[in-house]
């Protein structure tokens, strides 16, 4: 990933929004490059990939499609990047429902399906859970929303390059590269075709005017490549994981009186465990 980076630092400086010149041509390509290598590891076209500057910035932008007066339906586990603007957009008139996770941390679909309501506008609801590991039915809660006629974002980056994801039923999905060991400080952004987007940085028209400003080359290069290495390895790492994982636990309740998991034990990220302990 590093030696893909490292010739954009360098020879390969150019800015890809300068066609003028080959430097800009070169960056551009490498951009474009990268956009198709992402677009392949979730099954989606290149035209629906944009690139910020991490998942924080993506669910922002995502959230800034409601106005006063538009209903949103969150969780209450969801990461601050989306809880912080949604409370935000409480204040300026938006309507928002917080749903509660149970004792595992799912969000009960039949839950998702009695909160929409008419000027209900987008639904932003996790994949996973960065801390207990819960794996959320997101195809299920895209299909609800899908029949009700309702725009439903996910921020996918706790599992994005972790375990399978299918896409074909969420509008909008946030991720950033350094949750797979990808370069900080480089995010992307899905926006299925024809999901109208208000965009928060503007005056530049890059990314389809979803986000203004000279994209981050080098970034979008090792988010790349990070993504390449996770399409070949993410089967493998996920069952090195797993094994991992249960051996640990089997360690811990042997020596340990009064552990117990908090989360699912089977639906969680391949690597997560959260352990509670008794005093």
């Amino acid at each position: 990933m590093l030696d893909a980076m490292l010739p954009f630092f360098s020879q390969n400086f150019g800015n890809p929004a300068s066609l003028t010149h080959e430097y800009g041509r070169r960056a551009a390509n490498a951009v474009e490059d990268g956009r198709i290598a992402i677009a392949r590891f979730f099954e989606v076209q290149p035209n629906e990939v944009s690139f910020t500057a991490g998942a924080t910035e993506s669910n922002n932008i995502a959230l800034n499609l409601l106005a006063p007066g538009d209903h949103l339906i969150t969780s209450a586990v969801e990461h601050k990047s989306v809880l912080a603007p949604a409370r935000r957009l409480e204040k300026r008139g938006v309507e928002l429902t917080v749903l509660p996770p149970d004792r595992e941390g799912f969000i009960d679909p039949a839950a998702l399906r009695h909160a929409i309501r008419p000027n209900t506008k987008l639904v932003s609801i996790e994949a996973a859970n960065g801390e207990i590991g819960t794996l959320q039915p997101i195809d299920q809660f895209g299909t609800i929303c899908r029949e009700r006629g309702v725009l439903y974002h996910s921020d996918i980056t706790q599992a994005a390059g972790k375990i399978p994801l299918r896409l074909a039923n969420v509008d909008l999905a946030s991720f950033s590269a350094h949750k797979l060991y990808g370069p900080k400080g480089i995010g992307g952004f899905y926006v299925r075709r024809g999901v109208r987007i208000e965009p928060l940085i503007i005056g530049g028209g890059q990314e389809k005017n979803i986000r203004s400003g000279t994209v981050n080359v080098p970034g979008v290069v090792g988010m790349a490549a990070a993504f390449r290495i996770r399409k070949e390895e993410m089967a493998d790492e996920a069952t090195r994981l797993t094994a991992l994982r249960n051996d640990l636990w089997e360690r811990v309740t042997s020596a340990i009186h009064g552990a117990s998991v908090n989360g699912p034990r089977e639906l969680r990220l391949p690597g997560n465990l959260n352990v509670s302990f008794d005093r």
